[in-house]
């Protein structure tokens, strides 16, 4: 057999081969024996049929199954002789159909295209350059943490005494009917919250409930701005039947000490609320702070790192992302389906932090390769019980679920990269600066969707959308009693 090995780049590459004619003309014959032992021929005893007869008659069945035997192995040979770490399955091509007509006679030549794995080389790693800023834990950020709370703790009471006024939870059921342009579709929703003056509510919803009781019904028009969020409702002129079935008013809980001792049996006074509260913001900052350099040692590292990254890789690595955007969709309240989105863009969009991604974690592996860090046994055990009860599963269902991502093995790359990153950061050449209002942590949300393009939200036919804001916020008010959810 003879092999040449083409480079086109440094994860494309394309082996020639050439099977020779004695080896194919071997297994032509042993499969061409075994047919006739088989085959059942007219004018033969069965098993007695001349070789050449057999030929002729399954002349496509034996080719195949000789091309069969013959290709994969001749490949996989090639393939270990070049040394190629290959990714997916070869694209193959016979090169000369006319040996087929000779078959047996001529050897047979055909070429295979291979992605492969990048030849990683590693540069200088250690005493990345790199700064550690912490962002100060002032008295206002304990305050506004501590009214957070208070807002958590809100209830809603009934309003009898009077009309609806500013900043109070009106619960409406809507009938909206479509004026400009016409529709027979009708907008029908119950219990609709809306604060009245909240944060992105339409002017025209608080100006006609301002001031109504429970069972006032109103009638108004709403002509939304071309520019409205949802798109379904854009340039609408819609006329809304609104049905008041409750109108409650905001009561935050007194600043003291009893109100503190509602939130934990540890928690005995307002101040030692507030020395709680400071020391969950500041553990908090650390936190981010650690991460934000850990992003920049990655940063730095891949910069000072580039090489080409297997299409086949980004594309799946592209998918990955786009499932992690779905699913944060879904968990907003959004229906993708519903969405203008444009697949395409999006996915492509993904793409640069796909290859980054990539190329950052072929070089953790390089790295964790060259200083012998190794994932024992119980420590993929210990992260196996972490997930676990931060999943609130047990050990045996998160083990169940990694078996479909890979097993164990998964986990243990995990911890490896995780390792290789440490031994990065411990390594690094940190500087301590001030902190700067620029080096705000993105949130997660953020972090994965900032500059990808997303999808005007479309309105549904049964929820009116008082708010210019996406439609998980086509209730305005619902999150207002509950404030922010903070651990203390």
């Amino acid at each position: 057999m003879k092999t040449e090995l083409v480079d086109h780049s440094p994860t494309h590459k394309e082996l020639k081969i050439e099977i020779d004619a004695e080896t194919v003309r071997a297994e032509y014959d042993r499969i061409s024996d075994r047919y006739a032992k088989a085959a059942s021929v007219p004018g033969f005893r069965k098993g007695h049929a001349p070789r050449a007869v057999v030929r002729q008659r399954f002349k496509q069945e034996i080719r195949g199954e000789v091309l069969r035997e013959l290709v994969p192995q001749a490949l996989n040979d090639a393939i270990n002789e070049s040394a190629l770490h290959v990714i997916g399955e070869p694209d193959i091509h016979l090169d000369d159909e006319a040996a087929l007509e000779k078959f047996g006679d001529r050897p047979i030549s055909l070429h295979a295209h291979l992605e492969v794995m990048p030849e990683v080389t590693l540069g200088e790693y250690k005493g990345l350059e790199a700064a550690r800023r912490t962002r100060p834990v002032t008295d206002e950020m304990v305050e506004k943490m501590i009214e957070d709370l208070r807002e958590s703790s809100a209830s809603l009471q009934p309003v009898e005494e009077r009309g609806a006024e500013m900043g109070d939870s009106v619960t409406v059921d809507f009938q909206g009917r479509y004026l400009v342009p016409p529709s027979d579709e009708d907008i029908n929703a119950e219990d609709v919250e809306v604060v009245l003056g909240g944060d992105g509510v339409l002017e025209e919803f608080t100006n006609q409930l301002l001031g109504t009781r429970p069972d006032d019904v109103k009638t108004f028009v709403v002509k939304y701005p071309e520019d409205f969020s949802s798109k379904g409702l854009a340039g609408k002129e819609i006329e809304y039947t609104a049905t008041v079935s409750a109108v409650r008013r905001k009561e935050l809980p007194e600043l003291d000490d009893e109100w503190a001792q509602s939130l934990g049996e540890e928690l005995e006074s307002v101040d030692k609320l507030r020395e709680r509260v400071r020391e969950n913001l500041e553990g908090r900052a650390k936190f981010e702070a650690e991460q934000t350099l850990r992003t920049e040692v990655m940063r730095k590292l891949i910069a000072a790192h580039q090489f080409e990254v297997p299409e086949s890789l980004v594309e799946q690595q592209s998918q990955g992302l786009l499932r992690s955007y779905l699913q944060e969709m879904v968990q907003q309240g959004l229906d993708p389906r519903s969405q203008e989105i444009n697949w395409e863009a999006l996915r492509g969009a993904f793409r640069p932090q796909a290859t980054e991604d990539l190329r950052g974690s072929f070089l953790l592996e390089r790295i964790a390769e060259q200083e012998n860090l190794e994932v024992t046994d119980a420590e993929v055990e210990s992260e196996i019980n972490t997930l676990a009860e931060v999943r609130r599963q047990t050990p045996e269902q998160v083990r169940a679920a990694l078996t479909k991502q890979g097993g164990e093995r998964s986990i243990a790359d995990r911890l490896r990269h995780r390792k290789a990153l440490d031994f990065l950061v411990d390594n690094a050449s940190v500087r301590e600066e001030e902190w700067r209002e620029e080096d705000e942590p993105a949130g997660a949300a953020q972090a994965e969707t900032e500059n990808q393009p997303t999808g005007d939200t479309n309105a549904s036919a049964n929820a009116p959308t008082t708010s210019d804001a996406t439609a998980n916020e086509a209730e305005p008010g619902a999150g207002e009693a509950t404030g922010h959810n903070t651990e203390v």
